[in-house]
């Protein structure tokens, strides 16, 4: 049986060092650039809004656009319900981030 000398050893430990923050690096990238899905994006918004009662309708774009509010950038999407209240049609828009799903601004058109 050979024995391992203390060079081969740091050889291993700073290859497994160097891969775990190559890992890190890695994922914390991928994570940052993935999107969520608009239809998912959707279902989250209506759930929030049926807390308040029925909804009528609903839409959302598929597509994420650019937006930029001061020194804040960000793809979202924009979406839209519909529902009423005191015997009225009322309808809201909606902007929400394209990567963590929050919304950013909602407003009674």
């Amino acid at each position: 049986m050979k024995s391992v000398s203390s060079t081969e050893w740091t050889v291993l430990g700073i290859s497994v060092v160097l891969s775990f923050v190559l890992g890190l690096f890695t994922f914390s990238f991928y994570s940052k650039k993935k999107t969520k899905s608009a239809d998912t994006i959707l279902k989250s918004v209506k759930k929030e809004f049926l807390k308040e009662g029925p909804i009528d309708g609903s839409w959302i774009e598929l597509t994420k656009v650019p937006w930029k509010k001061f020194a804040y950038e960000t793809d979202v999407y924009y979406g839209g319900i519909s529902r009423y209240e005191e015997n009225k049609l009322v309808q809201y828009e909606f902007i929400v981030n394209a990567y963590t799903g929050s919304m950013i601004d909602i407003y009674r058109v």
